[in-house]
């Protein structure tokens, strides 16, 4: 999903590049961008794990519905998997070249 919005926004990107933004700011932003949205899916995930502690319980074998550890690792793996994701965008994001940006439809 972050790399169709970033694709989409490569003038914008382009442009803060031609001002002056470096390849590390451009990164921090996209980062950023998807840090949040990790952070909404976590706290969205946690939400609904405690909600449905009952059934986690009776699913998972020796898993009491109190686990934090089951919840710290789950969120741990997937901001992980998340985090893994987010590269690509922000590699593509930090190698745009302002003149072929600003050219760009």
């Amino acid at each position: 999903m972050l790399s169709q919005v970033f694709a989409q926004r490569t003038r914008d990107i382009g442009l803060r590049m031609a001002l002056g933004a470096t390849r590390a700011q451009i990164a921090r932003h996209v980062l950023g961008c998807g840090l949040r949205l990790i952070a909404a899916g976590i706290a969205v995930a946690l939400a609904a794990a405690s909600a449905g502690m009952r059934l986690l319980s009776s699913l998972l074998h020796g898993v009491r519905s109190t686990d934090a550890v089951t919840f710290a690792v789950a969120s741990c793996v997937f901001a992980a998997v998340a985090l893994t994701a987010i590269y690509v965008p922000a590699r593509r994001a930090m190698q745009v070249d302002p003149m072929v940006a600003l050219h760009y439809e």
